[in-house]
């Protein structure tokens, strides 16, 4: 038997096609109710839901608080896909029943404690996606440390286990392929954050540089930051960055005060949606929609409407 490699990010880009065989735990119904767009262009949110914590509860900002107003304002985008942060088990039950178009993948195990009740720090990052529009070729998961294929891991101090899913779809409606990840990276260690950014860009560069590839999620940093360098250095477009040349994006982060003032001076865009490959950023928007008074997470969402491009 072949020696395997110690050095863990080779060791990663060997092994990574066994995530691939990860159970979906979304549903194959047949029925889906999406109106087919314009053939060249997509729909792609990113949405950090807030995790489900007592204390918000206490304050009246639980998920069972906000639960409608988030299906409420996620369901007004009639997005293609749609990358999800910060989701709790109950919460992904929630979004596969209400969004029934969609097929999710993403949250299957394996566990990432010894816990089997309550949040210990550790969300996970679904991908939801259109059933009528796509065809799923293959997907998988693993984690932003130097071990990525074993649960829970932590490298470079991370303050919590982070991961990232991917999907591989064909598009039925354009007729070709795409490829989307999905993350939350660390929220306290620019080292941590660094580190798990490069897990996910050497993943993503073994694909030819004329594949249509996304990244979605809540990277915690600006774009002042060392990471978001990193990722347009490695051939990335920020896609709201590209329909705004030149401006300074709000924020995302509300902390659910909204449109505070003094909010708004602090808050920076920590929520991305990136693009490889032959992409067109047609329009892109900080979704900042209520639903009966209620902010449905802590972040706004980001929605980018794409084309594809033909030359």
């Amino acid at each position: 038997m072949k020696k395997i490699e110690h050095n863990p990010r080779r060791t990663f880009l060997k092994n990574l096609g066994l995530v691939a065989a990860l159970p979906l735990l979304g549903t194959w119904e047949a029925h889906a109710g999406h109106a087919v767009k314009d053939r060249s262009q997509l729909v792609v949110l990113t949405c950090n839901i807030r995790v489900d914590l007592p204390e918000d509860a206490a304050k009246g900002l639980g998920w069972a608080d906000r639960r409608e107003a988030c299906l409420s304002v996620i369901k007004k985008q009639q997005a293609d896909i749609i990358g999800f942060q910060e989701v709790l088990r109950g919460q992904f039950m929630d979004l596969k029943e209400q969004l029934s178009d969609y097929m999710a993948f993403g949250f299957d195990g394996p566990e990432m404690d010894a816990f089997k009740e309550g949040y210990h720090g550790i969300a996970k990052n679904p991908i939801f996606f259109s059933k009528k529009r796509f065809e799923l070729r293959t997907a998988g998961a693993y984690w932003l440390s130097e071990t990525p294929l074993k649960a829970g891991s932590l490298s470079w101090g991370s303050a919590r286990a982070r991961n990232a899913s991917y999907v591989r779809l064909y598009d039925k409606v354009a007729k070709r392929e795409l490829r989307l990840t999905n993350l939350h990276l660390d929220h306290v260690s620019n080292e941590a954050k660094e580190g798990q950014i490069r897990v996910v860009l050497e993943e993503a560069a073994q694909y030819q540089v004329d594949f249509p590839q996304l990244l979605t999620g809540d990277f915690n940093v600006g774009i002042d930051s060392k990471v978001y360098q990193d990722i347009i250095q490695a051939g990335w477009v920020d896609s709201y960055a590209a329909v705004y040349p030149g401006q300074k994006p709000e924020g995302t982060t509300h902390g659910f005060k909204g449109e505070d003032p003094e909010r708004k001076k602090k808050s920076k865009k920590i929520d991305f949606i990136f693009m490889k490959g032959p992409w067109e950023a047609l329009s892109s928007q900080i979704i900042k929609d209520s639903y009966r008074g209620k902010l449905p997470s802590d972040h706004y969402f980001v929605r980018t409407n794409l084309a594809y491009r033909t030359t």
